[in-house]
């Protein structure tokens, strides 16, 4: 059986409405699995940004702290 999501794991409960249910159906799929994760755009977004239908998303500004 393969399962794909474009929702980390930890979006499940929020997606389904209850995290207890969430945590139940993972528990069950997880056990004696193989997860793969992969990151990146998809080839529709690819396509999208080549053809300037979408911007390239901006980077992340990361957060410092100050003394």
């Amino acid at each position: 059986m393969l399962i794909t999501s474009n929702r980390p794991v930890g979006e499940w409960g929020q997606v389904f409405g209850d995290a207890v249910a969430a945590t139940d159906i993972l528990d069950r799929l997880l056990h004696h699995s193989q997860v793969i994760t992969i990151r990146g755009d998809s080839y529709r977004l690819r396509d999208k940004r080549r053809s300037g239908l979408l911007q390239k998303a901006a980077a992340p500004i990361p957060i410092t702290s100050e003394s």
